[in-house]
């Protein structure tokens, strides 16, 4: 006889995939074994059915296919013996599950056996019910079941009220049929029973008001009692665990009773009693009376308001945080963030126990810690928490110091009682793991530094002591060299110095050494090294016995390979040799920041457009591309990128950055008043040319659609670029050539102003949905009416980041569509930033038909997939 063959015992087969030593062997002694299988499936073979399919259910346990065995269960169910049925039911829940259509066709069968004489078989039913039941079977078979709640036998029972809990899952509109059937299990004798009529008590709750409602007038008393007496009750061994009876439904008990008593306040008072007896007699040595704690604490911290009871709750809780066991531990301080909203003086008073475990070996422990830390710190503990947090910052893990530096940041930066105290404290942590905290710290403490103005001597006193002591953490040293920077003649002078300040001695030349030195330090970024560049040419205007040093170390990178070294270090060599005369202007010190305008960038409620001084705000619209002056503000400033810009002409930039009034003296329209805020206002604050004599003014013709986008960076980059748009300056005879402003290169010669970028078409809106907003602006090549150029660009309107974000798009045949590679992938929230992304439109049969595209947009928010899906039909009609 083949070993394989369906008469085959499982044990057999069993034995037979052991002894496989290769996994291609085991397939093929699985393979001939289901052939063997389809083949008794196929003759109808009764006799070995249950083995084969005994043997289908090891196989699906080892992952191999088996939906070819599925009807087998149902045959095996609808046979009338017992041991046939069971190993039908047990297919049946093993093999499939509750979205199988094969499901619909048992429904039949187990509604007979539910309504068998043989208790073992509706037993059997019940399981299956129970674990894999549908919607449409839940209704088909409640009264079956809720029948059964009263049945004689108690395991019966049991087994009904667990099936009854998967019913009312599935549909909630049946809860209100085992609303008495579930109370009257309350009053069983048998705990097993008890516990199962206990949790559909529970469900019941949750997903009906009018249970809820019930059992609070009708049980509330009677499960107090019963509490009462497990409580109080003598030895049983059939229920004893480490000494206390059924702990398993106690804890039930007590969640029932805290659903029951949320909200509640009649029910509250009934409870309290037996609450505060739990919670005092419970022992606390053994797993199973922690566990009764928590539960008693978690349905303490839920009923109506106790002081007493709260305050014995949190004891148990700071009771668990010297527990030795992590589990307690973590769940303890769970727990106590939960009380804090409840009772927060009562959790202060274990503050110190809590500290501890911010120390704790376990990571997880260590996290939930500091996060409860976070929560407990206000104005009255700040400065002794602060303290312990930073006295283990020194000993702390790598790993941990990113979350422990972030939560003493903003500790400090939310409850700081002054502003010395707040740069004392930041200065320990950037001393300690400066290079584990985010940029948008020290830009805070930057702005905080600039409005202490009694302080800024301190202030940079005391960077300078910290630089020489942790030199090695970067985002310290960012903010030491912005400083000396800043108030390097303060440092020097000890200007400001406070009574509680040591003495300290420090020259200019010590001062240029500290710059120097993290200048040239290889292990720091471009972000660093490039404020070091701008606080030497600082310092070459407030030193000048320094000023030619200084000159020397910049030149060494007039031919960096970083091209942004490279650049400032060329501009900055022009200033110091060529223009005396404006550099102490550009160097003047920072303006206070004002810090409400920080704080709602930090937020992400900044405003379109921010000015500290009068005139009229320029709104620039979100995703718009910033002025092209901003790269001047960069230069002379160390603000980050989304930079609020007030207006688009040069004198207003100017004004800003170098102190100087440039209103201009008439306010005539037109061509007059583009001559006074362009082109002259430049030639006579840099110096660039000989003087315009009053009786042969010069004249700048500038096309009026230009005026206003076109920058003063624009109009430099003009004077030494021949290929730039043409520019006509006509300036008296015999006057001598301009000098560029980066190290008198050649000017180009006079240009004449050209219409370069063809005609001018308003943007458009052309999608718009709950989150996102999509605007086009278009632009025509001069002499190719057929191609359209599109800047496309995205805004995020939703306060969730967007992220892997894809936009894509479809045209009809007579359109020929190019795309460029999107700026980014990820969209930040509030429109506080865009996505940009170039499109080529050739439209062939341009003059005839219109622009028609389909869009088709997708992205991530909180890990789930979105895809917006649109058709855009409002192009202008010209295009």
């Amino acid at each position: 006889m083949n070993p394989f063959s369906s008469p085959t015992r499982l044990r057999d087969m069993i034995r037979a995939i052991r002894a496989c030593k290769t996994a291609a062997e085991e397939r093929g002694v699985v393979r001939k074994e289901c052939a063997a299988i389809r083949a008794a499936i196929s003759e109808n073979d009764q006799d070995y059915r249950h083995r084969n399919l005994a043997k289908l259910m090891f196989i699906h346990m080892l992952g191999y296919p088996t939906h070819f065995g599925q009807m087998e269960c149902l045959k095996l169910i609808a046979s009338p013996g017992f041991p046939e049925k069971r190993i039908g039911y047990l297919g049946l829940m093993l093999l499939l599950d509750e979205r199988q259509e094969v499901l619909m066709l048992v429904t039949n069968s187990i509604k007979q056996d539910l309504n068998h004489t043989n208790q073992y078989i509706v037993g059997l039913a019940l399981c299956a019910l129970g674990n894999i039941g549908s919607a449409e079977m839940a209704r088909d078979l409640a009264p079956e079941v809720e029948r059964l709640l009263k049945f004689r036998d108690p395991n019966i029972r049991k087994k009904a009220a667990l099936c009854s809990i998967r019913i009312i899952k599935k549909v909630p509109d049946l809860a209100e049929n085992f609303i008495n059937p579930a109370a009257s299990l309350l009053s069983e004798k048998h705990h097993g029973v008890l516990i199962t009529g206990v949790q559909l008590c529970v469900d019941l709750c949750k997903v009906s008001t009018e249970a809820l409602e019930h059992f609070r007038k009708k049980c509330t008393d009677g499960l107090v009692k019963l509490m009462r007496d497990l409580a109080n009750s003598p030895y049983a061994p059939e229920y004893d665990i480490s000494g206390i009876t059924d702990p398993f439904l106690q804890i039930r008990l007590l969640r029932l009773l805290r659903a029951l008593g949320q909200d509640d306040a009649d029910a509250s008072d009934t409870m309290n009693d037996i609450l505060a007896q739990v919670a005092t007699k419970t022992e606390s040595n053994k797993n199973a009376g922690n566990a009764i704690l928590y539960e008693c604490v978690a349905a303490i911290m839920s009923v109506e308001d106790n002081g007493g009871l709260r305050v014995l709750a949190i004891n148990i809780l700071g009771r668990f945080l010297s527990n030795r066991d992590n589990n307690i531990r973590y769940v303890a301080l769970n727990m106590l963030m939960k009380a804090l909203a409840v009772d927060s003086q009562a959790v202060q008073r274990h503050r110190t126990t809590i500290l501890e475990c911010v120390k704790d070996s376990d990571p997880s422990i260590r996290k939930r810690a500091v996060e409860l830390v976070y929560l407990l710190v206000n104005e009255t503990n700040v400065k002794p928490m602060t303290k312990e947090l930073i006295e283990y910052l020194e000993t702390s893990d790598p790993e941990f110091r990113g979350d422990l530096t972030a939560k003493i940041c903003s500790i400090v930066e939310k409850f700081s009682p002054e502003k010395i105290w707040y740069i004392d404290q930041m200065l320990k942590v950037l001393s300690e793991a400066g290079n584990d905290v985010k940029d948008e710290v020290w830009h805070s403490l930057i702005v905080v530094i600039t409005n202490a103005s009694n302080l800024h001597g301190y202030a940079v006193r005391s960077l300078y002591r910290a630089v020489q002591e942790a030199g090695e953490q970067e985002t310290l040293v960012r903010v030491a060299i912005w400083c000396i920077g800043e108030y390097g003649d303060m440092l020097v002078n000890s200007a400001g110095r406070l009574h509680i300040e040591e003495p300290l001695t420090v020259t200019e030349f010590d001062a240029v050494d500290v710059v120097e030195i993290s200048f040239k330090s290889h292990s720091f970024d471009l972000t660093t090294r490039s404020i070091c560049l701008i606080a030497l040419l600082k310092l070459s205007s407030r030193f000048p016995s320094c000023s030619q040093r200084i000159n020397d170390i910049i030149i060494q990178y007039k031919g960096s390979f970083v091209l942004e070294l490279q650049q400032r270090a060329i501009e900055f060599n022009s200033i110091i040799e060529r223009h005396q005369n404006i550099r102490s202007s550009l160097v003047e010190r920072m303006p206070v920041l004002d810090e409400a305008t920080h704080s709602g960038r930090k937020a992400g409620s900044v405003p379109a457009a921010v000015s500290t001084s009068q005139g009229v705000l320029v709104n620039l619209p979100n995703g718009a591309p910033r002025p092209s002056a901003a790269p001047l503000v960069d230069l002379l400033d160390l603000s980050s990128d989304d930079v609020p810009v007030r207006s688009s002409s040069g004198g207003d930039f100017l004004q800003d950055l170098l102190g100087v009034d440039l209103v201009p003296v008439s306010s005539q329209s037109g061509t007059n008043q583009a001559q006074k805020s362009g082109t002259d206002v430049l030639l006579d604050l840099l110096s660039i040319g000989t003087p315009l004599a009053n009786s042969s003014p010069s004249t700048t013709q500038v096309s009026p659609s230009n005026v206003d986008a076109k920058s003063p960076v624009d109009l430099l980059d003009r004077l030494s670029s021949p290929s730039a748009p043409s520019v006509q300056v006509c300036t008296p005879a015999g006057s001598s050539p301009m000098l560029d402003l980066l190290n008198g290169f050649p000017s180009s010669p006079p240009i004449s102003v050209a219409e370069g970028n063809g005609p001018a078409y308003p943007s458009i809106v052309a999608f718009e949905s709950n989150l996102l907003k999509l605007t086009f602006n278009f632009l025509k090549q001069p002499g190719n009416p057929q191609t359209t150029l599109i800047e496309a660009s995205f805004i995020n309107k939703s306060q969730e980041v967007l992220t892997n974000f894809i936009f894509q798009a479809a045209v009809p045949k007579f359109l020929q569509l190019h795309l460029d590679p999107a700026s980014g992938n990820m969209l930040p929230a509030n429109s506080n930033g865009s996505i940009t992304q170039k499109l080529k439109l050739t439209n062939s049969q341009h003059g005839k038909k219109s622009l028609v595209m389909r869009i088709r947009i997708a992205y991530k928010v909180n890990n789930k997939d979105v895809v917006e899906e649109g058709q855009i039909n409002n192009f202008p009609r010209d295009l």
